[in-house]
C-alpha cells in the first residue's frame, strides 16, 4: 500500500505557482518529485487545480534556434542578482 503523503506549505505554495505559471500537472509532480495523480489531488483539495482565468500562456519555442553564447537573454538572466549583473559578456580574443 502507498504511504501517505506529508504535504508542507511550500509544497502547497509551490503547487499553486506552478499552476498559476501554466505548468502541467507532470511537470509540477516532477518538481516536487512525486506522482502526478497525487500532486492532481492534493491542488484539488487546496483549490488550485485549474490556472486562474487570467494565466499567461506558456509559448512553446521547441523548435527556436539556440542562442549563441552571451545573448543578452540568457547572459542577463544567468547572472541578474549577482556580481556580474549589468556587466557584458566577454568576447572571446578580447583581453580586459
Amino acid at each position: 500500500m502507498p504511504r501517505k503523503a506529508v504535504w508542507t506549505e511550500g509544497q502547497d505554495t509551490q503547487i499553486r505557482r506552478l499552476r498559476t505559471e501554466g505548468a502541467s500537472w507532470d511537470v509540477i509532480g516532477l518538481t516536487l518529485g512525486m506522482a502526478r495523480w497525487t500532486v492532481i489531488e492534493r491542488a484539488r483539495s487546496i483549490g488550485a487545480e485549474r490556472p486562474p482565468v487570467n494565466a499567461v500562456a506558456v509559448v512553446d519555442e521547441s523548435d527556436r534556434a539556440p542562442l549563441p553564447a552571451g545573448h543578452p537573454d540568457t547572459w542577463g538572466a544567468i547572472n541578474r542578482g549577482t556580481a556580474l549583473e549589468n556587466v557584458p559578456f566577454p568576447a572571446p580574443g578580447i583581453c580586459r
